[in-house]
């Protein structure tokens, strides 16, 4: 159970083997491995902890949530009631007082010390302990030990990036050796403390659930790793599969005091030691279609599956719908993606019996097998070391991202052209000065994300702005006899030719890119397909537009096009800033 605010041997993940406990038979609690402390009872706090110059994901609770069904699930399947885990997370996250700079002084224990010592004064965690129950400090971290984008699997290195990961066959684990996992038993203080750091935790690799169990659990009441490297969850199970894959061992569970009582069936009928999602390709290309083939428990009667995915882990999660024949569904449909990217997908099924089942994981679509995934623009962790300019994007809740393309109405908008929309894509006709007023409230900061397709030999795409009392556009892809120009239009009256024009080719006909542009009171920073093309910062009213690409709303974002069509994918509005909501 969780608090809001059985023997097993493995047979690759199918069928899992596992102990009766037979409800006739009184049965001895089970003690930490030292045989000191009792964990007949066992609670575990759980605490995300947040450095004080980053920002908490703004999904980590269902993330935190994920994990913690998952270790009781396990746990509960290891023990019976011979030990029962119970999981209290602290409802807010710990915003630390200690920088990541800070925290990563020294090496990998040192910022486990420094980290759980912090942790363990400020929730006061030695004094809420219960007569009875084994307390254990599980601190789910932000950051690893050293710079590692988690989502891409990537460290800075002298020569830009380099992938850092476990990737085994197609598919992604946990264990990238910039994370820094770290666990201990503390016997004379009658206690547990364990660090998972992003990586091992942030994205669901598969396995990830594991090293939660390993360092949450596992190691905080002794257990040890098996003498003889396997499967089990104290051993290699992060590298092979999720956690209901695993198992511990008998000689180890026997060591807690663990019981042994009687037969091992077969649990093909339990859903969380059957239930998998393994995306097939396992390394999809560009514009593949992908699936997740699933496995079930015998006879399993599914009534309903939910399916999400992101592209970003600061990113919305985008439902795909389900139809299946039959009692269960034997793959499920993630979609197409028409770049490399990284997935993080999340399912939610229940059968007609009840029972109920969720599980994550993720996977990169890759346009060469053995070529990563790079980010569109540097993370945080990448930025300071990768070459790129310093300016970076503001991290922005994304919850609050309006999807501008469903809130379009076309007929009732302001619009120069014969513009097109079925709904989920618009396309601008071809002409000169053809403009459409968006549908958006007035912002002082936001981030402006568009993927954009040139129909025709490309040219002028503009996007209309406004900084506080100052209209402008952004300019991207003028043809000129020069070649192509992008820039801010006006600086001081000056349009292209000023100090922010950007020379050279941006997109190419019936290819998708991505632009991103942020404003705020700091400046003006653009992207395209993840490279920095704009950095302005001076005084708003400098900023001006030209009568000849004007509209009527003063407030609005639009959109504006020359002598090319252009089809537009996506337009996500989010604002930066806590002023900023919808």
């Amino acid at each position: 159970m969780r608090i809001k605010g059985s023997d097993g041997m493995q047979a690759y993940g199918l069928l899992v083997a596992a102990t009766i406990i037979l409800s006739n038979c009184a049965l001895a609690g089970t003690k930490t491995w030292d045989g000191v402390h009792a964990t007949e009872q066992i609670e575990l706090t759980v605490v995300y902890f947040v450095p004080a110059d980053r920002q908490p994901l703004a999904d980590w609770r269902d993330r935190v949530d994920y994990y913690c069904q998952r270790i009781e699930k396990f746990h509960h399947r290891e023990f019976g009631s011979q030990s029962q885990l119970t999981t209290k997370i602290i409802a807010s996250p710990h915003i630390s007082s200690q920088t990541t700079k800070d925290l990563r002084k020294g090496d990998a224990n040192a910022i486990f010390y420094k980290t759980l010592s912090e942790t363990d004064i400020a929730i006061e965690f030695q004094s809420n302990r219960q007569e009875g129950v084994f307390p254990i400090l599980l601190v789910l971290s932000e950051i690893n030990w050293r710079p590692l984008d988690d989502f891409y699997r990537l460290r800075p290195d002298s020569q830009g990036f380099e992938f850092e990961g476990n990737y085994h066959r197609g598919q992604h684990f946990p264990g990238a050796a910039s994370g820094g996992a770290r666990a201990s038993y503390l016997s004379d203080r009658g206690c547990g403390w364990g660090l998972v750091s992003a990586d091992g935790w942030r994205v669901p690799y598969r396995g990830s659930d594991c090293v939660v169990y390993h360092e949450g659990v596992g190691h905080t009441v002794g257990l040890p790793h098996p003498e003889k490297a396997n499967g089990s969850v104290m051993s290699m199970g992060q590298y092979q599969g999720w956690l209901s894959e695993s198992w511990i061992n008998s000689p180890q569970k026997e060591k807690l005091q663990w019981q042994a009582k009687v037969a091992r069936p077969n649990l093909n009928h339990d859903l969380f030691s059957t239930f998998r999602a393994i995306p097939v390709p396992l390394v999809p290309k560009p514009n593949q279609e992908i699936n997740l083939k699933l496995d079930w428990p015998m006879e399993a009667k599914v009534k309903q599956v939910r399916l999400r995915y992101q592209t970003a882990l600061d990113g919305p999660w985008s439902e795909v719908p389900q139809i299946w024949n039959g009692p269960s569904p034997k793959k499920l449909r993630l979609g197409q993606f028409d770049r490399d990217t990284p997935i993080s997908y999340r399912i939610e099924v229940e059968l007609d019996s009840g029972e109920t089942e969720e599980l994550w994981g993720y996977l990169q679509v890759r346009g060469n097998p053995n070529q990563p995934a790079y980010p569109e623009s540097p993370s945080i962790e990448l930025q300071k070391t990768s070459g790129e300019s310093s300016a970076s994007l503001t991290s922005v809740d994304r919850s609050k991202t309006l999807d501008l393309l469903k809130r379009l109405e076309l007929n009732g908008s302001w619009k120069v052209g014969e513009w097109k929309s079925d709904g989920k894509l618009l396309t601008s006709p071809k002409g000169y000065g053809v403009r459409l007023e968006l549908p958006t409230p007035e912002l002082d900061s936001y981030q402006l994300r568009m993927l954009v397709e040139p129909l025709d030999q490309p040219n002028a795409l503009l996007i209309g702005h406004r900084l506080q009392s100052s209209r402008f556009a952004t300019l991207f892809g003028f043809a000129t006899n020069a070649g192509y120009k992008s820039a801010i239009e006006n600086i001081d009256g000056r349009n292209v030719g000023n100090e922010t024009t950007f020379s050279g080719e941006l997109f190419r006909t019936n290819e998708i890119s991505q632009v991103i542009i942020e404003v705020t009171q700091k400046g003006i920073l653009v992207l395209v397909d993840g490279k920095t093309i704009i950095h302005w910062t001076g005084k708003p009213e400098l900023l001006s537009l030209s009568e000849y690409w004007n509209t009527p709303n003063q407030k609005s974002l639009f959109l504006g096009t020359y002598d090319c069509r252009f089809r537009f994918h996506q337009i996500l509005l989010t604002p930066v800033g806590v002023k900023d909501d919808f």
